[in-house]
């Protein structure tokens, strides 16, 4: 039984002002004796930054929940089963990123005060055992383990290593574990602790803990230096049959994973002190060319799985082996975050000693997204499209929708919207979009403006991405209808919606926002097309003035503000919106249309892009008959007009849907058709620039054959009515079945005679709509 009656805040005495200044990671340990069987047992844990909980060495669980400045979550954990009588070690990793901004996660939020807080029970036949963090615990301040950045530029996720065997954590997650030349730890008074960390003020998780599976390597892509066959680093990797590699011997080997993978490393040593390991992860080979990309240079990339042609070139783990391991205990090399890849290039040198590696597998990760809706088209290429697109939306969702899960892992609102949306069609789930709109809500600033990515540590504005976060509530009052979610968002619609107003200028459209990245306070990003790589992803008007799409995209954010207030019942200013959007349609025609009847980039200059029109014709600043001839311009004549890239296909296809060109989208999944034609696994990031191999804005497949080409959609608030209308397109047949958030919807249509043959199944208590 613990001595005092409250968990404490806790950490290792053995810190120095140096260690405040790095991410360090730290071990906590505590034994205890369970003299009968546990009937139940639960532990409240969190940590400042990020902990790993294992008991008798099993990984347990990881976390707390990514939080913000406003809110610090805990996680209550279930460990029944993983107690068993006798001597039993709960042990817990904490890694500490400073409070310096650029030396730590920009997505993991931190204090100046390191520490770990744990409280729980053990409840046995006869008894309850208190579990808390308090002066018995041990700890340990691993100096062999430093974070090493994972780029000199740009490097926002800083979870890569640098780790040396320890040889004071030599078996130390073991149930009989002594702590050895481990110290004791300092309870950290009530006073110091941070308001937000103080347990009153605690949130509870509010997603469910990540999906983890055994996963191994499926085949060996390209021995470039090895006395050992290829069958033999097989068999270590699909049999855990060990591979030893002599004295002063310099290895090579590339091995893969068979796809686009999230997954945390698991590698076990026998003996070799002083080996030393790198471990590149990479998504894909790569030429020598290179490009460059809102001023990062990245590599040019065909067929990804080439490796004659192409080269691994990635982010890497640096591990030098102890050499206390053998057959019965290895010496086992964990990196602390999980890990994305899809190949691994493996370096090792060995010193005086061979060294046998008896494991190398990983652990996948990854938001336990359940699939329930299945979609068959006339294109068959549009299935294996789907799967590209499933497996790019899963491998960037975990405790946060994720851009991209190797090059950020943060979460933006423009993708995030559209990721919401992918996971609503395909599975009705919204539970990470709950925490993703909470996550959001919580960044906006003082001017009305949101971080692009929340959480972040930094600022980081790109002003029209608010218009997003309103659009993310209109998609979950129709999917969900929580009014209270709405009532409690509102006054952060209201002050969007008000800086716009604030910029606009006395002729009614909007003043510059923003402008170029890394020049600018803020950014004016829209789309990472071709004619806008020189000015990171902004329209080159802006060099001139003012951008007609921040304008567009305010009218835009307007319209589903309008329909919210509605909804609710706030007639009056939905009716002050209402008279706002048409001013501003008025402006935007006045001063952003050119004689051909073609929405400008900026007001009066003659520079297009494909983007002002689709965001002219969703917002109804063009009518149909104008939308479509504009579109048919821009489809004609590429070269003329900037296109909409992967990022902004979800709203270049509701265009084409709007104005009855859906047939055009054909063409445009071959975008998608040439990702699976280079062998891509995951959706790049944009053509013009593929620097991100998985990048969730592009798992549009998820959308569009559920909602458009089988047409199940939500009518009315909170799905209460629904539509079925396909839209074939190009297609002359669709079915499958699509999960809804009041059930199951099957839909099989067919062309016969240019007629639409519609076979459904809706839920009884739900009312279509035609």
């Amino acid at each position: 039984m613990s001595k005092r009656q409250n968990a404490a805040w806790i950490w290792t005495q053995d810190w120095s002002s140096k260690d405040q200044q790095v991410a360090r990671l730290v071990c906590f340990c505590k034994r205890i004796q369970i003299n009968e069987p546990v009937e139940k047992a639960s532990l409240k844990v969190t940590a400042d930054s990020r902990y790993k909980l294992f008991i008798n060495s099993k990984f347990v669980q990881v976390g707390p929940l990514k939080g913000n400045r406003q809110k610090w979550y805990y996680d209550q954990i279930d460990i029944t089963k993983y107690l068993h009588l006798g001597s039993n070690t709960i042990a817990i990793q904490v890694l500490r990123y400073p409070a310096i901004h650029l030396a730590g996660n920009y997505s993991v939020t931190r204090t100046e005060m390191p520490g770990l807080y744990l409280n729980g029970y053990i409840q046995t036949v006869n008894n309850v055992m208190t579990i808390q963090t308090d002066e018995t615990w041990k700890s340990f301040n691993d100096r062999q383990f430093e974070i090493v950045s994972e780029a000199s530029d740009f490097a926002p996720m800083q979870i890569y290593e640098k780790r040396r065997g320890e040889p004071l954590l030599k078996y130390w997650l073991d149930a009989d574990i002594s702590c050895e030349g481990w110290h004791s730890v300092r309870v950290i008074s009530n006073q110091q602790v941070p308001m937000i960390l103080q347990p009153q003020n605690l949130y509870k998780r509010t997603v469910p803990f990540m999906e983890r599976r055994l996963s191994h390597f499926s085949t060996v892509k390209k021995i470039v230096n090895s006395n050992q066959s290829s069958d033999s680093w097989r068999d270590l990797l699909v049999d855990d049959q060990p591979l030893t590699i002599g004295a002063h011997q310099h290895t090579i080997v590339e091995i893969s994973a068979g796809s686009e993978q999230t997954g945390y490393l698991r590698l076990n040593f026998n003996h070799g002190a002083g080996t030393q390991v790198k471990i590149i992860q990479s998504e894909a080979y790569a030429l020598s060319q290179t490009t460059v990309v809102n001023g990062l240079t990245i590599p040019i990339k065909k067929d990804r799985e080439d490796e004659v042609h192409g080269h691994l070139e990635g982010f890497f783990d640096t591990y030098f082996v102890s050499g206390y391991g053998t057959t019965t205990h290895p010496e086992k090399y964990r990196p602390f975050w999980f890990r994305t890849f899809r190949f691994i290039r493996l370096e090792i040198v060995t010193n005086e000693q061979p060294v046998t590696i008896s494991q190398f597998d990983y652990e996948s990760t990854m938001y336990p997204l359940v699939v329930k809706s299945a979609v068959k088209t006339s294109d068959t290429s549009l299935s294996d499209i789907w799967q590209l697109s499933e497996r790019t939306l899963s491998h960037c969702m975990h405790e946060t929708y994720e851009d991209c899960p190797y090059y950020e892992q943060q979460q933006y609102l423009m993708d995030t919207r559209a990721q919401i949306l992918y996971t609503y069609a395909i599975a009705a789930d919204d539970r990470l979009a709950r925490k993703a709109i909470d996550d959001f809500k919580c960044s906006q600033n003082k001017d009305g403006t949101f971080n692009a990515s929340a959480p972040n540590y930094e600022e980081n504005i790109i002003p029209t991405f608010a218009v997003y976060y309103i659009w993310m509530l209109y998609d979950h009052m129709m999917y969900f209808d929580d009014q209270q979610l709405l009532k409690d968002n509102l006054q952060t619609v209201e002050n969007i919606l008000a800086y716009f107003q604030h910029h606009q200028t006395q002729y009614g459209y909007l003043d510059n926002l923003g402008g170029l990245n890394g020049v600018s306070r803020y950014w004016s990003f829209i789309d990472w097309t071709e004619q806008w790589n020189s000015t990171t992803g902004v329209p080159t008007a802006v060099k001139s003035g003012p951008v007609t799409l921040e304008s567009l995209l305010y009218l835009y954010g307007l319209q589903a503000a309008i329909k919210i207030v509605q909804h609710l019942g706030f007639n009056q200013l939905a009716e002050e919106y209402a008279k706002q959007a048409l001013e501003l349609k008025h402006a935007i025609r006045k001063y952003c249309l050119s004689n051909s009847g073609m929405i400008q980039d900026g007001p009066g200059l003659e520079q297009y892009s494909q983007h002002a029109q689709v965001f002219g014709v969703l917002t109804g600043v063009l009518t149909e008959s104008e939308g479509k001839t504009n579109l048919l311009q821009t489809i004609k004549y590429r070269k003329k007009y900037a296109q909409c890239s992967v990022a902004m296909s979800f709203y270049l296809f509701a265009a084409l849907k709007k104005v009855g060109l859906y047939a055009e989208s054909n063409q445009y999944w071959d975008i998608w058709r040439r990702m699976l034609a280079n062998n891509c696994t995951t959706s790049v990031e944009a053509e013009a620039g593929e620097r991100s191999e998985c990048h969730a804005w592009g798992a549009l497949a998820l959308y569009e054959l559920p909602t458009t080409i089988l047409g199940v959609a939500p009518a009315s608030p909170g799905y209460r009515t629904m539509t079925i209308k396909p839209t074939p397109g190009y297609l002359t047949w669709a079915s499958g079945h699509v999960q809804t958030p009041v059930g199951l919807v099957k839909v099989d249509w067919k062309l016969v005679n240019d007629h639409i043959e519609l076979n459904y199944e809706i839920p009884e208590q739900i009312e279509l709509e035609e």
